[in-house]
């Protein structure tokens, strides 16, 4: 097995644990509105175990809603009440793999039409047999390789 692939292996499996997490909806008002609500804190409670003021906490609370809060916020708002921030990345396609695999098709797939418009162009047209197998084929190469050209 490859560096690359036992890297890829690896941090596939560290994701695998936040795959469940991508259907949890975030609370319309965000994290930390929704958590200190439920816990019955008031903005200037929160704002104390912070050191900030009670207007301080009411733009964290924006700043999370809009998506610009930074996530060393985060930490230290999760640290004061009691909670850790948890956080990752899931692949939409469910598995880093999934992802290299699709991604290796598209280019195999772009590879092989280049080179079949070339032949056509020459009256060597190939079967679309041929074709696919040549696509499964270098899709095999690309994965093995793992070519910065896969990411462009």
């Amino acid at each position: 097995m490859s560096t690359k692939s036992l890297l890829v292996q690896q941090l596939n499996n560290k994701m695998m644990a936040y795959n469940n997490l991508k259907q949890a909806a975030i609370p319309p008002a965000g994290w930390v509105k929704a958590i200190r609500t439920a816990l019955g804190m008031s903005m200037q409670q929160l704002g104390a175990k912070l050191a900030i003021t009670k207007q301080g906490v009411l733009e964290i609370e924006k700043r999370e809603k809009e998506g610009s809060i930074t996530i060393k916020s985060l930490k230290e708002i999760g640290s004061a009440l009691d909670m850790q921030l948890v956080y990752g990345f899931v692949p939409k396609d469910n598995t880093l793999d999934a992802l290299i695999e699709r991604k290796a098709f598209e280019l195999a797939t772009k590879i092989v039409r280049r080179t079949s418009n070339t032949m056509k162009l020459e009256d060597q047209e190939n079967s679309k047999e041929r074709l696919e197998k040549a696509i499964h084929e270098r899709v095999g190469i690309i994965k093995n390789e793992m070519p910065k050209i896969l990411w462009d």
